[in-house]
C-alpha cells in the first residue's frame, strides 16, 4: 500500500491510499488533484472517506462520484451534512475497502459529528486520518465543539498505538510548534523535531505523516496532563489543572497568537 499526500488549495492535503490498481481518497476539498493523480497512475477509485463537513473537505466529492468503480461509495460522518448519497458512519462502525478494515471514531471538537478513520493493519504501521481534529503540533478550532468535547477526542487518539501514522488534513505544523515553543520552551523533543520539520519544508516535503508517540511527546493540546502544559495555561487564565480547562485555554490562546 501508498500512503501519499495529494496537496490541494494553499495548505490543505488529500490524503490517497493505494495498491498501484485501486485506490481510497480522504476527505476531497478539490476534484481537480484526486484526478490527475488517479489518471497519472492508472488508478481506479475504490472509495471516497470523509471526515467533517467543511467544504475543503467535501467541495470535490461530486466531480468525483461519477469515477467511483461499481459498488463503491462515499462513506462520511452520521451528525454531518455530506454530500449526498453516502454512507453515515458513526463511532465504533467499521468499514472494509480494498480488503483494508477501518474503524470510525468519533472525535467532536472542530464540528461537532467528525468523525476519524483507523486502519490497525494491511498498510504497515497503522494509520489514522484525523481530517481536522488533530494537527501535527496542534488540534483544529472548535468551530462547533467544547474544550471537554476536543480533549476527550485528543485523549482517544492518544491512546492509539504510538506508531500509528497521524494523517492530518493541513500543513499546520510549522506554526503549531511554534505555538508549542511558546508553551513549552524548554522540549528538548520540540526543539529536535522542529529542526527536522523545517528541513523537510525547506526541501519542499510535508512534514505529515507524524505519529501518534511524537505527537505525545510535542503537541501541547495532547499534553494537557503535564505540568508544564497546565503552568502555562493557567498563567493563560485556565480556571483550574482539569484537562477541558486546560485545552480551553490553550485553543483560545492559540487563536490570537
Amino acid at each position: 500500500m501508498n500512503l501519499v499526500a495529494l496537496p490541494a488549495f494553499s495548505d490543505n492535503y488529500i490524503w490517497m491510499l493505494h495498491d498501484g490498481q485501486q485506490a481510497i481518497v480522504v476527505d476531497p476539498g478539490d476534484a481537480a488533484p484526486v484526478a490527475d493523480a488517479l489518471d497519472a497512475q492508472g488508478l481506479a477509485l475504490a472509495g471516497i472517506l470523509v471526515t467533517h463537513h467543511h467544504p475543503d473537505h467535501v467541495g470535490g466529492v461530486t466531480a468525483l462520484r461519477p469515477r467511483l468503480q461499481g459498488g463503491s461509495q462515499v462513506w462520511g460522518p452520521a451528525r454531518e451534512k455530506i454530500p449526498a448519497p453516502f454512507v453515515p458512519l458513526s463511532d465504533g462502525d467499521q468499514l472494509t475497502v480494498m480488503g483494508l478494515r477501518f474503524q470510525v471514531i468519533d472525535v467532536p471538537g472542530h464540528t461537532a459529528g467528525h468523525i476519524a478513520f483507523y486502519l490497525a493493519e494491511g498498510a504497515g504501521a497503522p494509520i489514522l486520518f484525523c481530517g481536522d481534529t488533530l494537527f501535527s503540533g496542534g488540534c483544529g478550532r472548535l468551530f462547533e465543539g467544547t474544550p471537554a468535547q476536543m480533549h476527550q477526542s485528543l485523549g482517544r487518539l492518544a491512546a492509539l498505538p504510538g506508531d500509528t501514522r497521524v494523517c492530518c488534513a493541513h500543513e499546520y505544523t510549522e506554526s503549531n510548534l511554534r505555538f508549542a515553543a511558546a508553551v513549552e520552551p524548554d522540549s528538548a523533543d520540540l526543539a529536535a523535531y522542529t529542526a527536522a520539520c523545517r528541513a523537510l519544508r525547506a526541501q519542499g516535503l510535508p512534514t505529515l505523516p507524524s505519529t501518534i508517540a511524537q505527537e505525545r511527546a510535542i503537541n501541547p493540546f495532547m499534553r494537557c496532563d503535564a505540568a508544564t502544559v497546565i503552568a502555562a495555561a493557567q498563567r493563560r487564565g485556565a480556571a483550574d489543572a482539569g484537562g477541558a480547562a486546560v485545552l480551553g485555554a490553550l485553543r483560545e490562546w492559540k487563536n490570537q497568537f
